[in-house]
């Protein structure tokens, strides 16, 4: 399901540094058809030479997408509250609802700071994934509370993952998986997290447990 990224620091804070070590560590989730496995780039390998090319405005940009209400959506969206962004897809067998229960359960670790925090689902799977579909997904699982699912047509999809640099191909499905409408979607596993004013702030692996993702979120938020 996934490639890697990185993350950008606000200006003026002490980044730089970390930067070049969670790009390198964020070009490690990757899941692929019904699994997940990990994956480190050589220092030849073509990830490698993605990494080295990221600056800190490298991911996240503007993107005009719908919400599971039907209702328009923009990059705004991401300002005003702590995001947890993660791109999945509704019939993602095991890793996705895994990663959204996951990040309930980080929220719920947070205490009072978890109204600063909101979680966006943006989809790589538009052709399935309508506003209908996505509704129906986030109301039935224990997800976070008001979690928001954005799809759009394919080419805004495609440009929201372009953007945020998120890996996504489709892969054909077999055996169990085969019922999940002829194929699965191989796609980046990371969640990223910005901070109020939009920017990308922080990586989280897919491996994280709720009390690792609630700490690296807490550190994001006290720094």
């Amino acid at each position: 399901m996934s490639e890697a990224e990185h993350e950008p620091k606000q200006p003026g804070r002490k980044a730089h540094g970390r930067w070049t070590a969670i790009a390198l560590a964020a070009v490690a989730g990757v899941a692929i058809g019904g699994g997940a496995y990990a994956w480190r780039a050589s220092q030849d390998g073509p990830a490698a030479s993605q990494v080295t090319s990221l600056g800190q405005a490298g991911i996240g940009g503007p993107f005009q997408l719908v919400d599971q209400n039907g209702q328009s959506v923009d990059e705004s969206a991401l300002r005003g509250k702590w995001t947890a962004v993660f791109f999945g897809y509704t019939s993602c067998p095991d890793f996705c609802p895994a990663t959204l229960q996951t990040l309930q359960a980080a929220s719920e670790q947070l205490g009072e700071d978890a109204e600063k925090l909101q979680v966006v689902l943006i989809t790589v799977d538009p052709e399935r994934d309508t506003p209908q579909a996505l509704n129906a997904y986030l109301e039935g699982y224990e997800f976070p509370g008001g979690v928001r699912g954005l799809t759009g047509t394919p080419e805004q999809v495609g440009a929201a993952t372009k953007a945020w640099k998120v890996y996504h191909r489709k892969a054909p499905a077999a055996g169990p998986h085969a019922a999940h409408g002829g194929y699965l979607v191989d796609h980046t596993t990371v969640v990223y997290l910005t901070n109020p004013q939009g920017q990308l702030v922080e990586v989280l692996a897919h491996e994280n447990t709720p009390a690792e993702a609630a700490r690296q979120i807490r550190q994001a938020m006290d720094a």
